[in-house]
Protein backbone atom coordinates (compact mmCIF):
# COMPACT_ATOMS: atom_id res chain seq x y z
CA UNK A 1 0.00 0.00 0.00
CA UNK A 2 1.01 3.79 -0.96
CA UNK A 3 0.76 6.38 1.13
CA UNK A 4 -2.84 7.84 -0.78
CA UNK A 5 -4.99 6.30 1.20
CA UNK A 6 -7.25 4.22 -0.16
CA UNK A 7 -11.40 4.22 0.16
CA UNK A 8 -12.41 1.42 1.21
CA UNK A 9 -16.46 2.33 2.26
CA UNK A 10 -19.04 2.56 -0.18
CA UNK A 11 -19.78 5.82 -2.27
CA UNK A 12 -23.61 5.04 -1.47
CA UNK A 13 -22.84 5.34 2.09
CA UNK A 14 -23.58 9.01 1.98
CA UNK A 15 -27.53 7.99 0.62
CA UNK A 16 -27.25 5.00 3.71
CA UNK A 17 -25.92 7.50 6.30
CA UNK A 18 -28.14 10.71 5.17
CA UNK A 19 -30.97 9.77 2.44
CA UNK A 20 -32.60 7.22 3.52
CA UNK A 21 -33.24 7.86 6.77
CA UNK A 22 -35.27 10.72 6.30
CA UNK A 23 -37.42 9.15 3.33
CA UNK A 24 -37.95 6.41 5.22
CA UNK A 25 -38.84 8.59 8.51
CA UNK A 26 -40.50 10.95 6.46
CA UNK A 27 -42.83 8.45 4.49
CA UNK A 28 -43.82 6.72 7.46
CA UNK A 29 -43.77 9.68 9.63
CA UNK A 30 -46.39 11.40 7.17
CA UNK A 31 -48.74 7.80 6.32
CA UNK A 32 -48.73 7.37 10.14
CA UNK A 33 -49.88 10.86 10.60
CA UNK A 34 -52.68 10.79 7.98
CA UNK A 35 -53.81 7.40 9.15
CA UNK A 36 -54.57 9.31 12.49
CA UNK A 37 -56.20 12.31 11.38
CA UNK A 38 -57.69 11.06 8.03
CA UNK A 39 -61.10 9.52 7.56
CA UNK A 40 -60.61 6.28 5.61
CA UNK A 41 -62.61 7.08 2.51
CA UNK A 42 -62.36 2.92 1.55
CA UNK A 43 -63.79 1.25 3.92
CA UNK A 44 -66.98 3.91 4.60
CA UNK A 45 -66.52 4.25 8.24
CA UNK A 46 -65.14 7.62 9.80
CA UNK A 47 -61.86 6.59 10.79
CA UNK A 48 -58.67 3.94 10.43
CA UNK A 49 -59.44 1.17 12.83
CA UNK A 50 -57.27 1.28 15.93
CA UNK A 51 -55.26 -1.69 15.32
CA UNK A 52 -53.80 0.26 11.74
CA UNK A 53 -52.94 3.17 13.78
CA UNK A 54 -50.92 1.54 16.59
CA UNK A 55 -49.38 -0.82 14.09
CA UNK A 56 -48.12 2.01 12.06
CA UNK A 57 -46.95 3.72 15.34
CA UNK A 58 -44.98 0.34 16.19
CA UNK A 59 -43.72 0.07 12.67
CA UNK A 60 -42.44 3.91 12.93
CA UNK A 61 -40.59 3.56 15.94
CA UNK A 62 -39.23 -0.21 15.33
CA UNK A 63 -38.09 0.63 11.66
CA UNK A 64 -36.69 4.41 12.95
CA UNK A 65 -34.53 2.15 15.74
CA UNK A 66 -33.53 -0.36 12.88
CA UNK A 67 -32.15 2.39 10.52
CA UNK A 68 -30.74 4.01 13.10
CA UNK A 69 -28.73 1.30 14.27
CA UNK A 70 -28.21 -0.01 9.91
CA UNK A 71 -27.94 3.43 8.19
CA UNK A 72 -26.96 6.74 10.55
CA UNK A 73 -24.45 4.92 12.18
CA UNK A 74 -22.11 4.52 9.17
CA UNK A 75 -18.74 6.00 8.61
CA UNK A 76 -16.78 6.60 5.78
CA UNK A 77 -13.59 4.96 5.99
CA UNK A 78 -10.18 5.20 3.61
CA UNK A 79 -6.93 3.17 4.90
CA UNK A 80 -3.22 3.64 4.08
CA UNK A 81 -0.44 1.51 5.05
CA UNK A 82 -0.56 3.01 9.05
CA UNK A 83 -3.83 4.62 9.34
CA UNK A 84 -7.41 4.16 9.23
CA UNK A 85 -9.05 7.73 8.16
CA UNK A 86 -12.53 7.31 9.50
CA UNK A 87 -15.00 10.85 8.86
CA UNK A 88 -18.44 11.13 9.68
CA UNK A 89 -18.45 13.85 7.32
CA UNK A 90 -17.96 16.35 9.45
CA UNK A 91 -15.05 15.77 11.31
CA UNK A 92 -11.84 12.88 10.09
CA UNK A 93 -9.97 10.70 12.87
CA UNK A 94 -6.82 9.28 11.96
CA UNK A 95 -6.34 5.74 13.92
CA UNK A 96 -3.49 4.18 13.95
CA UNK A 97 -4.28 0.31 12.65
CA UNK A 98 -2.23 -1.26 15.53
CA UNK A 99 -5.41 -0.24 17.08
CA UNK A 100 -7.26 -2.76 15.42
CA UNK A 101 -8.04 -5.41 17.57
CA UNK A 102 -10.47 -7.47 15.35
CA UNK A 103 -12.86 -6.70 11.76
CA UNK A 104 -16.26 -8.49 12.00
CA UNK A 105 -19.04 -8.27 8.99
CA UNK A 106 -22.80 -8.94 9.06
CA UNK A 107 -23.47 -11.01 6.27
CA UNK A 108 -27.04 -11.32 6.00
CA UNK A 109 -27.36 -7.37 4.78
CA UNK A 110 -26.81 -7.23 1.37
CA UNK A 111 -24.32 -4.22 2.23
CA UNK A 112 -22.20 -6.57 4.27
CA UNK A 113 -21.71 -3.78 7.03
CA UNK A 114 -17.91 -3.91 8.33
CA UNK A 115 -17.36 -3.37 12.03
CA UNK A 116 -14.15 -2.55 12.88
CA UNK A 117 -13.69 -2.47 16.83
CA UNK A 118 -10.55 -0.50 18.58
CA UNK A 119 -8.33 -1.85 21.68
CA UNK A 120 -9.03 1.39 23.11
CA UNK A 121 -11.93 4.11 22.08
CA UNK A 122 -11.54 6.60 19.43
CA UNK A 123 -13.75 9.81 19.49
CA UNK A 124 -16.24 7.61 17.38
CA UNK A 125 -16.48 4.82 20.23
CA UNK A 126 -14.59 1.45 20.48
CA UNK A 127 -16.17 0.45 17.13
CA UNK A 128 -16.87 2.11 13.66
CA UNK A 129 -19.26 0.35 11.11
CA UNK A 130 -18.95 0.91 7.31
CA UNK A 131 -20.36 -0.10 4.31
CA UNK A 132 -17.64 -1.33 1.98
CA UNK A 133 -17.54 -0.96 -1.58
CA UNK A 134 -20.08 -2.90 -3.56
CA UNK A 135 -19.13 -6.19 -5.03
CA UNK A 136 -21.37 -8.92 -7.45
CA UNK A 137 -21.37 -12.10 -7.00
CA UNK A 138 -20.44 -12.17 -2.81
CA UNK A 139 -23.88 -12.54 -1.29
CA UNK A 140 -22.65 -14.87 1.02
CA UNK A 141 -18.85 -15.07 1.08
CA UNK A 142 -16.67 -12.62 3.30
CA UNK A 143 -16.36 -9.08 1.81
CA UNK A 144 -12.68 -8.79 0.99
CA UNK A 145 -12.06 -5.53 2.73
CA UNK A 146 -11.97 -7.46 5.86
CA UNK A 147 -8.73 -9.72 5.14
CA UNK A 148 -7.65 -6.46 3.89
CA UNK A 149 -7.83 -4.53 7.17
CA UNK A 150 -6.90 -7.61 9.08
CA UNK A 151 -3.52 -7.95 6.95
CA UNK A 152 -2.92 -4.24 6.94
CA UNK A 153 -3.53 -4.15 11.09
CA UNK A 154 -1.47 -7.10 11.31
CA UNK A 155 2.13 -5.44 9.35
CA UNK A 156 1.47 -2.07 11.64
CA UNK A 157 1.32 -4.28 14.64
CA UNK A 158 4.54 -5.82 13.84
CA UNK A 159 6.30 -2.43 13.39
CA UNK A 160 4.44 -0.70 16.28
CA UNK A 161 5.74 0.25 19.53
CA UNK A 162 2.65 -2.06 21.19
CA UNK A 163 4.32 -4.84 23.68
CA UNK A 164 3.70 -8.16 22.05
CA UNK A 165 0.63 -9.73 22.93
CA UNK A 166 0.85 -12.85 26.07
Amino acid sequence: MDNQPERLSSLWTVFYKFLFPVLWFGGLSLGTFSAWVSPSTQSGSDSTPIGVKLGMIALLLLGSAFVYWSCIRLKKVRMDSKYLYISNYLEELTVPLSQVEKVTEWRWDNTHPVTIHFSRPTEFGSKVTFIPKLRFFGLWSSHPVVDQILNASSQSYLYSDRPSPG
